[in-house]
This record gives C-alpha cells, sequence and structure tokens, in this order.
C-alpha cells in the first residue's frame, strides 16, 4: 500500500497570518493533534502540533527557569521560548522544517519515517507543492485493522512443505541447514535448532502464515542438535 491509500484528505489548513487562538480553536473544533500551514498557494509552509501550545502564557504555562537552568539554558533558548509562548501569529511558533512525503510511497517507509524523527503525522505533497493530503500513526493502524488475510486456496500437506521451506531459504537471518519440518493433515512441527528465541518466533510466524496451515507445534531446541 501507498500514503495515497491511507491518507486523510482533504486536509484542514490555516494560513501564516493566523493567530495562536485561531489555531487552537481549529484543532479543538476539528478533533486533530495538527495543523499544517500553507501560503496562498497551498503550499505548505510549517506545521503546528499540540505540543507547540503546551507552555503559553495564556494558560499559565510558560515554561519556568530556575537560576541554575537560565545558565544551562542560556539567552537564545530562553528567547525562542519566550516566542513559542507569546507570539500571537502562528508564524512565530511552527515548525518550519516539515517532513513530507510524496503519495505513491510506500507505508513501510512512511513508517520509518515517522519513527526515525519522532513524529506522529506526515504531510503528503504531490510533485506541484500543493498539499494533497496526510497520513498519522492512526491511518497506519487502520491500514493494518483492515487488512485481510490474501485469498488462497489452502495447500495439500506437502505443498505446504515446500512452500515453508522456499519462504525460510529467502530469509537472511534463518538458519535453514538447523532446520526441519514435517506436515500432517495441516498440523505443521518444526524441529531442530534456532541460535536465538526471536529466530526461534519468526520461524513460526512464517508456518504459521501459509494458507492451509492448521497449527505449528514448535519442537525447536535453541541448544545445537542435528537435523540430518
Amino acid at each position: 500500500m501507498q500514503a495515497r491509500d491511507v491518507m486523510v484528505s482533504p486536509v484542514i489548513t490555516v494560513g501564516a497570518d493566523a493567530t495562536v487562538r485561531q489555531v487552537a480553536s481549529t484543532l479543538l473544533q476539528h478533533r486533530i493533534s495538527a495543523v499544517p500551514i500553507v501560503d496562498a498557494g497551498g503550499r505548505i509552509v510549517g506545521i503546528v502540533t499540540e505540543g507547540d501550545l503546551m507552555h503559553r502564557a495564556e494558560a499559565g504555562t510558560e515554561r519556568p527557569y530556575s537560576w541554575w537552568l537560565r545558565l544551562l539554558a542560556g539567552d537564545a533558548q530562553m528567547a525562542s521560548d519566550y516566542v513559542k509562548s507569546h507570539a500571537a501569529r502562528v508564524k512565530d511558533i511552527m515548525t518550519r522544517e516539515v517532513v513530507t512525503a510524496a503519495p505513491e510511497t510506500p507505508l513501510h517507509k512512511i513508517a520509518m519515517l515517522l519513527e526515525k524523527h519522532q513524529i506522529k503525522r506526515i504531510p503528503i505533497v504531490a510533485r506541484d507543492g500543493q498539499l494533497v493530503g496526510i497520513v498519522a500513526r492512526a491511518n497506519l493502524l487502520q491500514a493494518v485493522a483492515s487488512a485481510g488475510r490474501k485469498l488462497e486456496i489452502s495447500l495439500s500437506d506437502s505443498a505446504i512443505r515446500t512452500k515453508l521451506l522456499d519462504e525460510l531459504r529467502k530469509q537472511p537471518w534463518v538458519h535453514t541447514f538447523n532446520l526441519n519440518a514435517t506436515v500432517q493433515n495441516g498440523v505443521v512441527d518444526l524441529w531442530g535448532y534456532a541460535p536465538s528465541a526471536a529466530e526461534r518466533a519468526a520461524v513460526r510466524v512464517t508456518a504459521e502464515a501459509i494458507p492451509g496451515v492448521a497449527l505449528v507445534n514448535d519442537h525447536l531446541f535453541e541448544t545445537p542438535v542435528l537435523v540430518y
């Protein structure tokens, strides 16, 4: 799946000249946690999240500075925090370097971007620079929840064993020379040695994903045994 398959569109946005109060109202009204900031041409120029509004003078939640914290932070940091807590216009508090992606970006890359930059959503931008959607962590969860098992004809016992061993041979982490599998009436018995609990679990998951498998019995050891 690609970003275009799960993105929310159209996107609720505000202009850079909007007030902080207007942005706060927009977040509350639409029950969203962030809003992209766009220019007159609909191109994204920034983003404001709930976190950007946590320390505000209106709420009395400005970041306090003790004498030792003032020494550590420095004048520039304290000045920046003052702007964050007192600025009236969104252009003074928005994040300007926004992580974006294209509509055709695969979802696994979207997930990696979210993890790498420790963010909760990614605006989706077309080639002409237009903001066309947004993908949040929740949208990835929706893709998982709505995914159905692939429709495949259940395989025979011998076909299940062949498919399992072929799939394992494709994986760089598996030690196939230590493994064996037998299949009877859709029940897979795994035999041999897996050098780690993680590999043992991965082998079991591989078997469970094959159409026609009714049960997987894990007889694997985490110490070396002779399997042939």
